[in-house]
């Protein structure tokens, strides 16, 4: 029988409230904690928060606090990510962006989802999608990115917009939804 993690992790409705998830987002949000109250000045100690909570982290990245995440370890970045004030990764399932990839202020990166059926949803049960965004890829402020969306190398997101579909390599795309406007 799988734990709710290996649920979680497959993609399949699982309980949230199960002790070992709830153990998992407390060691984030402790780790959080320190990241976000950390002097502007000290790099070395925010990298080695960062080690210590994300699954991957490259070289050169650089999260700008205040960053939240549920987890943290299902998160993996490649060299010289950055990512802006104040933005939102909800890991249930894996979030990999790769290299030389901007997110501006706010940014979202969902990867959890509830039930549409109500009577389904109300009995609590979530699940999770993974999200892939390429490298080369600036994603505008306060842009969302929804479960199981991939976003192509060397891709532009407007800002605001709403992903909820898959977006190809080299295009610009947005708007809510978000769409392709041109190639690049």
């Amino acid at each position: 029988m799988k734990s709710e993690r290996e649920k979680m992790l497959a993609g399949e409705l699982y309980d949230a409230t199960d002790p070992e998830l709830v153990a998992g987002r407390l060691r984030a949000r402790k780790l959080l904690g320190r990241y976000n109250t950390s002097p502007p000045d000290y790099d070395a100690a925010r990298r080695a928060v960062l080690e210590e909570l994300l699954g991957r982290i490259g070289d050169g990245v650089w999260i700008e606090p205040p960053f939240y995440c549920d987890y943290g370890t299902n998160i993996e970045l490649a060299e010289k990510v950055y990512a802006n004030f104040n933005c939102v990764f909800l890991d249930v399932a894996p979030i990999r962006i790769g290299a030389s990839t901007f997110l501006g202020p706010s940014v979202g990166l969902y990867t959890a989802g509830h039930p549409i059926n109500a009577a389904e949803r109300t009995k609590g049960p979530e699940y999770g999608k993974p999200i892939t965004i390429g490298s080369r890829v600036w994603i505008g402020g306060s842009a969302v990115v929804l479960p199981g969306v991939t976003i192509g190398d060397d891709t532009t997101i407007g800002a605001g917009s709403v992903v909820t579909k898959n977006i190809p390599a080299r295009v610009l795309a947005a708007g809510n939804p978000c769409r392709v406007i041109r190639k690049l």
